[in-house]
């Protein structure tokens, strides 16, 4: 059976952690989209993990973790945070698809030439490549993990590309060309690094299918961020919806058979763009931010501060539908205990009307939400894990949430760690 866990929100919703709780009934688990520009944390008996490239599954040795084709491959960072796992005493089971694609050190380069060049109306871009990797390969001139293994055919590839990106870079971006020869090293390096892990995943995933194997599909980011469905352009630059998953695992879209999507208590989102249910005041936002996810709303991968807001029910209720969420996992509802009343987002008003339904980008910029207010709990409530030991305030809360989204609740997670969850 195949289970896929994505975000209904604009990312940051706690997928690591609900991916690390349900990889205990999975055999594999596989990254289907994205790159090292996000991460995931979670938190259990080996430690504190900021996930950025790796499979949420890595701290199950039983586990095989698959890096799949529509990844985004820094193989540094791979290494790197390979590495690391490494050295908390685990040993995971790692495979990388063949047909994955690597960043390129250029990838990187451009994404900070371009942000710098756009000045005030960049995209707030992590400046991981991921845009300029993503161009390339729906360009056709990408590089495929098992073409480092043809060196004669990297070399004259990487002359070719490169005439290309040079010009950009000498004459849009005024910098030093890019040598063909130092390029062709660095890469060549990468190449003996990602050898032991690199795998036709794809054969292996069907045969994992045919033994009756469970799977577990990770999604980065949320709808939000989708570049069809989100709120373009300020989105990522891959599709992060379950449905890319077949595409992005190499698996029959027949075989998802539970699309869990993870909706946060709360809303947050890194990075420009439409967000209706913001908080403005900078110290009420300041307040929510410093007492939410783990260590505050500020970004796994670069640390970043997050735009924090409250729930928005017309775009969580809209994440879900997209994603064809089966099931949601609420998370983070522990950092609200501190409020006397909570306000969420029930509608928006577009040019004096009232919607429930989420509009296209071209409308969202006028928006403005439409509140409903309810009552807060005023205790700690984190690491309960029976939905009737919570007061029952938090349990109504819950439940609003769950009839504005239409879609059931079967896990709410209650702290950061894998034990503080309950299942419904």
């Amino acid at each position: 059976m195949v289970k896929a866990i994505v975000g209904a929100n604009w990312g940051d919703e706690g997928k690591g952690k609900i991916t690390d709780l349900l990889a205990n009934e999975a055999d594999v688990v596989i990254r289907f989209q994205g790159g090292a520009n996000a991460g995931h944390t979670i938190i259990n008996e080996h430690g504190r993990f900021a996930l950025h490239l790796m499979p949420s599954g890595v701290c199950h040795e039983n586990i095989v973790n698959i890096i799949g084709n529509g990844v985004a491959l820094n193989i540094p960072k791979f290494i790197e945070e390979l590495n690391d796992i490494k050295s908390k005493g685990l040993k995971p089971q790692i495979m990388v698809s063949d047909r994955a694609q690597i960043v390129m050190p250029y990838h990187v380069l451009f994404d900070q030439l371009e942000e710098e060049r756009l000045g005030g109306k960049a995209f707030g871009s992590t400046k991981s490549g991921i845009a300029p990797f993503y161009s390339d390969k729906y360009a056709k001139i990408g590089f495929q993990v098992a073409e480092l293994f043809d060196k004669e055919h990297l070399r004259e590839k990487i002359g070719r590309v490169l005439e290309v990106k040079n010009t950009l870079v000498v004459n849009l971006y005024h910098k030093d060309p890019i040598d063909a020869d130092k390029l062709f090293e660095e890469v060549s390096a990468w190449a003996e690094e990602i050898r032991p892990y690199v795998a036709d995943t794809t054969a292996y995933i069907h045969e994992a299918l045919a033994s009756g194997k469970n799977i577990l599909l990770e999604g980065q980011l949320g709808s939000m961020k989708d570049p069809d469905h989100g709120i373009y352009p300020m989105v990522t630059s891959s599709h992060t919806l379950a449905g890319y998953g077949a595409v992005g695992a190499g698996i029959p879209p027949y075989e998802i058979k539970d699309i869990v999507t993870v909706v946060k208590a709360y809303s947050s989102a890194v990075g420009a763009g439409a967000f209706v249910s913001e908080i403005l005041d900078e110290a009420e936002a300041k307040e929510l931010r410093d007492r939410g996810g783990d260590k505050g709303e500020y970004g796994a991968t670069t640390g970043r501060p997050r735009r924090v807001g409250w729930f928005d029910a017309v775009a969580s209720r809209y994440g879900c539908r997209v994603q064809g969420a089966t099931e949601v996992a609420l998370t983070v509802i522990d950092c609200l205990g501190y409020l006397d009343r909570i306000p969420v987002c029930v509608g928006y008003e577009i040019d004096g009307e009232v919607t429930k339904d989420f509009p296209n980008p071209t409308k969202l910029e006028r928006c403005k939400p439409v509140w409903d207010y309810m009552p807060g709990w005023k205790c700690d409530i984190r690491g309960i894990t029976e939905f009737d030991k919570l007061p029952k305030e938090a349990q109504d809360y819950v439940l609003f949430i769950e009839k504005e989204i239409g879609v059931h609740i079967s896990i709410v997670s209650t702290g950061p760690k894998r034990e503080e969850i309950i299942r419904r």
